[in-house]
């Protein structure tokens, strides 16, 4: 099922529960967003493979295939790596909302929920992913090597995929390096402030993105009781 075309990004959301796919794409489309849908695991990644969206909204509680799987083999294809993910959950622990983030979910969302809420987040989401798009310049710090202009990181000439939040927060990093960020600042400039997203979410991207820029992981410092610092090596800009 695909909304009518309203000229703004590409939007795929996918739930096995009819009524909350047609809630969703409803107040999606009402915002100006193209929106498809998907109602297991392997026909939400065959529909990304091919549809290549801005983001997704995942329900985890999929038949066959769950939502882990499915946000797993999304960010291990190279084709489908950098899409943001939206979860959606009916579970309210902690650990599950922590192995989404981990797996490179962007941002959460537990159900019941408001479907005001959900488009600000898709929205707020998908800000992160425009901001600097248009600057045209190279940076590098260390071995860590940024493409402002094509949102392309490498490290020691080799690409790394990175979520848009890992990219942003590697970009916040990167543009006050030097200088420790705590936790709540990255909280506001990254995840722009979200009341209910907690300095763990911050803890757990970093992890993530140390990983990915493997070895330059090693230049994002915790700075322990306060944040975290991109320290600087050697830094060249042109």
């Amino acid at each position: 099922m695909t909304a009518p075309a309203a000229g703004g990004e590409r939007i795929l959301v996918v739930d096995d529960e009819p009524d909350i796919v047609a809630l969703v794409v409803y107040h999606l489309a009402k915002s100006g967003y193209r929106v498809s849908s998907a109602s297991s695991g392997s026909d939400a990644l065959a529909t990304a493979r091919r549809e290549r969206p801005s983001l997704i909204v995942l329900d985890l509680m999929l038949p066959g295939m769950s939502g882990f799987e499915v946000l797993e083999k999304l960010r291990y294809d190279e084709s489908t790596a950098g899409i943001a993910v939206l979860m959606l959950t009916a579970r309210k622990e902690e650990p599950d909302r922590i192995r989404g983030l981990e797996l490179g979910a962007d941002d959460y969302l537990t159900k019941p929920f408001s479907p005001q809420e959900l488009v600000l987040r898709v929205a707020a989401i998908l800000r992160r992913v425009a901001t600097g798009g248009e600057v045209k310049d190279i940076l590098t710090i260390g071995p860590i090597r940024v493409d402002r202009s094509g949102h392309r990181v490498t490290v020691n000439d080799l690409e790394v995929e990175l979520t848009p939040t890992e990219y942003k927060l590697l970009m916040t990093l990167a543009d006050r390096r030097g200088r420790v960020q705590a936790r709540a600042q990255l909280l506001e400039t990254v995840w722009d402030a979200a009341p209910d997203v907690q300095t763990r979410t911050v803890d757990m991207h970093i992890q993530r993105l140390r990983t990915k820029l493997y070895p330059a992981g090693d230049l994002i410092e915790t700075v322990r009781g306060f944040g975290y610092r991109l320290q600087i090596p050697s830094t060249r800009e042109g």
